[in-house]
């Protein structure tokens, strides 16, 4: 059993391998993040006009947004830390396996969240997060140990695709379980074994995500050793980020490049975190039951969607480039915004699905792999992309923080569709400052 075949970079059943992980980590961001967690977590605050939490009440849904922006600063602050460590040590895998168990093991933990235990659910809610996200940084820094660059869109795409394929299968057996859950032995009045089901699926996609990262853990290699013996480990992965940052003036296309996935990804993630709240609250459902079905049945339409919109990007890219593919589906996104605005029936909430799946694998498919095309060629690749993920998370925190803010003033989620309009406008503005041809491949 030990003595496995080391794959060498391009191997396809090691992009394979890497690409799975998307297959066992996906379920989390779509049930927890993007459909069931929302509709358990607004069902059991719905009749509640405020929430106390630390002294302070606050609006349902701001308060969930206020604590996943500091689930998101915990993430941006201690990825530099442990990617140093990860260096220093050569093995990023372990760390990755860290994060791994502890989201996974959190998502069971999911099962006891309720109004009268809140602080143990949102613990468990925080470290599900973290665990999810700090596990990315190691998983997006193997894309350029095992693939080459002509591979990497394509392989990106995969990682995507192969996500969105084993997340919908979940969530359609989620759905199962929350519309009949007599099926499967589930007692108690309707409500009240709905509720029940969408607990029990908080546990099915730990044991999901910690049942199929196996595969990936087996393949994937250990990590690059640089070697050094540093006895300011802990302070090394912002010694780094520092060293990144210093050498962006060398790569004045790099250096162009990350500002503008900086403003319009704080607009996407931001938009992901959000989309079931807003479809909860401000479309107009006839009753519980249409609203439980419509959220779950317009996330499946978007990752449907998105497994073409992965693939589609990456061909687009090739034959347009990757730059000029980003800024159309930034002109794409900002209409998107336009039109979500003004939404209020079922009908026209599905339709934002279908658009929204359309463009959003493929956006950020590409900009990992446009990423990993625009780094240097190193041995280092996890402190180029814990940069990235740092990045990708600042903007989070930014974006999850005014969102709340305008939700807590306002007492409307539609206003905040303005910020991300501007966003994404920006972004596509930004890109332009890039030369297409230099990564027209």
């Amino acid at each position: 059993m030990r003595n496995k075949i080391n794959l060498q970079k391009g191997n396809k059943k090691l992009i394979n391998a890497w690409a799975f992980y998307d297959w066992a980590n996906s379920v989390y961001p779509l049930v927890i993040t993007s459909t069931v967690f929302p509709i358990y977590y607004s069902t059991i605050s719905d009749d509640i006009n405020s929430i106390e939490f630390l002294g302070y009440h606050f609006k349902n849904t701001a308060l969930i947004s206020y604590v996943t922006a500091m689930a998101f600063f915990v993430v941006a602050f201690n990825s530099p830390i442990l990617s140093g460590i990860a260096d220093y040590i050569g093995n990023k895998k372990r760390f990755m396996k860290i994060f791994v168990y502890t989201g996974s093991i959190s998502c069971m933990g999911l099962y006891f969240f309720e109004l009268d235990n809140l602080y143990t659910g949102l613990f468990f809610y925080f470290f599900a997060l973290v665990g999810f996200w700090a596990s990315l940084v190691f998983y997006n820094s193997y894309l350029p140990d095992i693939a080459h660059p002509d591979q990497q869109d394509l392989a990106s795409a995969r990682g995507f695709s192969m996500g969105y394929i084993g997340s919908v299968l979940l969530l359609i057996f989620n759905l199962s379980m929350v519309l009949q859950p007599d099926w499967y032995g589930i007692t108690g009045a309707p409500a009240e074994a709905s509720m029940k089901a969408m607990k029990y699926s908080f546990i099915t996609v730990g044991f999901w995500w910690l049942l199929f990262s196996q595969y990936s853990f087996y393949h994937l290699p250990k990590g690059n050793c640089s070697g050094k013996i540093n006895k300011k480990v802990i302070l090394n992965g912002f010694l780094e980020l520092k060293s990144v940052w210093i050498q962006l003036d060398d790569y004045p296309i790099l250096k162009k490049f990350l500002p503008a996935f900086f403003v319009y990804s704080t607009a996407i993630q931001t938009v992901v975190l959000i989309a079931a709240y807003f479809g909860e609250e401000e479309i107009v459902w006839s009753n519980s039951q249409e609203k439980t079905v419509g959220l779950i049945v317009s996330i499946l339409l978007i990752q449907i969607i998105a497994i073409f919109g992965a693939y589609g990007t990456a061909r687009a890219a090739k034959q347009f480039g990757n730059i000029t593919t980003l800024i159309g589906i930034n002109c794409i996104w900002a209409t998107l915004c336009v039109f979500a605005f003004f939404i209020k029936t079922p009908l026209e909430f599905y339709f934002a699905a279908g658009g929204v799946g359309l463009v959003m694998g493929g956006i950020q498919s590409l900009s990992r792999s446009t990423y990993s095309k625009l780094i240097p060629e190193t041995k280092d690749t996890t402190s180029y992309f814990s940069f990235y993920d740092v990045t990708e998370k600042i903007g989070i925190i930014i974006g999850m923080a005014i969102f709340g803010t305008i939700d807590q003033i306002t007492g409307n989620m539609r206003n905040s569709i303005l910020f991300f309009l501007l966003l994404f406008i920006s972004g596509a503005l930004l890109l332009t400052r890039i030369p297409n041809r230099l990564l027209k491949k």
